[in-house]
């Protein structure tokens, strides 16, 4: 009885003490989040180290983590990252149990990697930034060794000295501190809030004016009537997102600066979010797409922006294309958090409407798409022209700076390819026999798009009925009304763009600068 008695004694312990790893983590966690809100936000733990993971992941990992959870990305990064803190709490905890003053160090350790992470990143403020990290570990590390000192206590035995706990102290220590924690947590996210509810109001006080040249509008016949087709202009709520920041920044329109630089700059100019407002705008219907975009895929859409001319700002700047004698060949744009992206100086300056965004189908901004502004450039892909949250312009040499991306071996210009896709029917659909209407999508933008064709199974190659094309900066949509037969049937597309190039057949993977092959699907006709 002895025996049983004592080794239930031990699973108890041994679960108590994995208990108390957790609530050190725990506390780690919430008080890091607290004194975050004395540096900044972006120095919590789990962000810090987010952030530095996705910076140092391979791009062929990024490119599979996108295929596979889409926007949900960066939610299951922050899950892995909680659950595998979790499991080091639990194997602290139960070492402490073992050696108490060792394990209660181990909880250092996560103070060291959040630290480091903070510091090492892009927009990181300096040693400031570990403090968050830091400071809750060293919290957790006091509160676990509290804790397993009330499972540790020793006591004298008539056949000699055994080790015991105190219930009544662990009970009222570990609720203490949970509570504590708990407090501590939402007292962090409460200030850090406060900064993003500045930010809210500035975006709700937005009035964006009348453009000074107005985008053309839409030809009633660029959407045609064809169930499951993408509508042509994008709502804001379903454009797609792919970035890497974990939490998005929330940037206050007021405080907000804009300052460009550089090589061939003959004066630094700063710009305020009103200087921008004030300034002439310009309004254009421009399709964005993600070089992260596979055949076929999701990551494309269609806005009507308002904005600032770039090409007018850098040359109030005294900035030259190289054409004309300028020494830079490279814009570095640079984001709120740290992200840069580099852009042809020439492709800004050629007289495509490469601009700094303002608004987006008639609002400004949102959030998630770059408010207070964000720059865009037609017929280039979105990493090495589409910054959101910018903050800072450099005119520099491709020889002299490799962007983010550059650095993570994709390439140094992207022009997007022309693609298309199928998006009805459905791939594995099941139509049924007759005429059934065949629908999708076709893009080359900067060159437009002069033709678009399908095949059925191995037949020839027919044209579709293009609908009407707005710019050539926008996609442009088809239909092919197909006499369906019974059985299984391959669907293919494929484009050519206004310079008379067809897209390839070849496929290739996103990196380093899109992916190219036709698209299709496959349906068994009922």
């Amino acid at each position: 009885m002895r025996t049983v008695r004592i080794n239930r004694t031990a699973l108890t312990r041994n679960s108590l003490a994995a208990l108390s790893g957790l609530l050190a983590g725990f506390a780690s966690l919430t008080v890091a989040e607290l004194v975050s809100a004395a540096v900044r936000p972006e120095a919590s733990p789990v962000t810090a180290v987010g952030g530095a993971a996705i910076d140092r992941t391979p791009a062929g990992v990024k490119d599979w983590a996108i295929r596979t959870f889409g926007e949900n990305d960066k939610i299951v990064l922050q899950l892995g990252i909680v659950v595998t803190l979790a499991l080091f709490a639990v194997a602290v905890g139960l070492l402490a149990l073992r050696l108490r003053r060792t394990g209660s160090a181990a909880v250092l350790v996560f103070g060291a990697v959040g630290t480091a992470a903070a510091v090492s990143r892009p927009d990181s403020s300096g040693f400031t930034d570990g403090l968050p990290s830091l400071v809750g570990a060293v919290a957790g590390a006091v509160l676990l060794y509290v804790l397993i000192g009330r499972l540790t206590i020793r006591r004298a035995h008539p056949e000699g000295e055994e080790s015991g706990w105190d219930r009544r102290g662990f009970l009222i220590a570990a609720g203490a501190a949970a509570a504590a924690s708990t407090v501590a947590g939402a007292a962090g996210r409460t200030l850090n809030s406060r900064g993003a509810q500045d930010a809210v109001a500035s975006r709700d006080a937005v009035r964006l004016p009348a453009p000074a040249s107005a985008a053309e509008p839409i030809p009633a016949g660029a959407q045609p009537r064809a169930r499951g087709i993408s509508p042509f202009t994008t709502p804001n709520n379903k454009f797609y997102r792919v970035d890497t920041a974990l939490v998005v920044p929330k940037v206050d329109a007021n405080s907000w600066r804009l300052r460009i630089h550089g090589k061939g700059v003959r004066r630094d100019l700063e710009f305020t979010y009103q200087d921008l407002l004030d300034r002439p705008l310009i309004e254009r219907e421009i399709t964005l797409c993600c070089v992260s975009n596979e055949v076929g895929g999701p990551y494309i859409g269609h806005a009507r922006w308002i904005g600032v001319r770039l090409a007018d700002l850098l040359k109030e700047a005294g900035v030259k294309p190289p054409s004309r004698g300028g020494p830079a060949d490279q814009i570095i744009a640079r984001s709120v958090d740290g992200m840069t992206l580099g852009t042809p100086v020439e492709d800004v300056m050629d007289g495509r409407d490469a601009m700094l965004a303002l608004g987006m189908n008639g609002e400004p901004l949102p959030f998630v798409n770059g408010f207070p502004v964000r720059m865009l450039v037609p017929g280039l892909y979105g990493y090495v022209s589409a910054c959101k949250w910018i903050e800072d312009i450099e005119l520099t040499t491709f020889d002299d700076y490799d962007a983010y991306w550059v650095k993570r071996k994709w390439a140094r210009e992207a022009p997007i390819k022309t693609q298309s896709r199928i998006d009805t029917p459905k791939p594995f659909g099941r139509p049924e026999e007759g005429t059934v209407m065949v629908a999708g999508v076709a893009w080359a933008q900067h060159r437009g798009i002069e033709k678009v064709e399908i095949r059925v199974d191995e037949g020839p190659w027919r044209p579709v009925q293009l609908a009407e094309q707005a710019t050539v900066d926008t996609w442009r949509q088809w239909t092919y009304p197909w006499k369906a037969t019974p059985g299984s049937h391959t669907l293919t597309v494929r484009a050519t763009d206004g310079t008379g190039e067809t897209q390839t057949e070849k496929r290739t993977k996103t990196v380093p600068d899109g992916a190219s092959g036709w698209h299709s699907v496959v349906v068994t006709v009922d």
